[in-house]
């Protein structure tokens, strides 16, 4: 049961923050925080892939040993959105509604990024 619900949510998952590095209004950490925890209880092979990954196996590791993510990983997610979300808003999109759904869209990543520990500095050098 396991493997054939979690697996493909962890995939979903995954497919969003993959997007969220792309799409500077969707913030990848969650999206991946949340493929590793489903592939975690569904998948070693996807789950280790993860933990593998250059760009987001310390990221990962923080969360699982330490339920924290780095200071440098909220900056760059933080930067990445309000710029190129702010360069949406402002350049973009001229309907109204679009630009309060971005900013909408916008706010609830940074509050998601701001809400999630951030690692001291010591575990930040382990993962390095």
């Amino acid at each position: 049961m396991k493997t054939s619900f979690y697996k493909p949510l962890g995939l979903f998952f995954l497919a969003l923050g993959i997007a969220g590095v792309a799409l500077p209004i969707l913030p990848s950490t969650p999206f991946i925080l949340l493929a590793a925890w489903f592939f975690a209880r569904s998948s070693e092979r996807w789950h280790r892939r993860l933990l593998d990954s250059e760009l987001f196996g310390p990221m990962i590791r923080n969360w699982e040993r330490e339920r924290c993510i780095s200071c440098r990983t909220k900056a760059v997610a933080l930067v990445s959105m309000l710029i190129g979300g702010g360069a949406s808003i402002l350049f973009a999109l001229e309907d109204y509604r679009f630009r309060l759904a971005t900013g909408l869209l916008m706010a609830i990543g940074c509050a998601t990024i701001l809400w999630l520990n951030t690692c001291d500095t010591q575990t930040d050098k382990a993962q390095s």
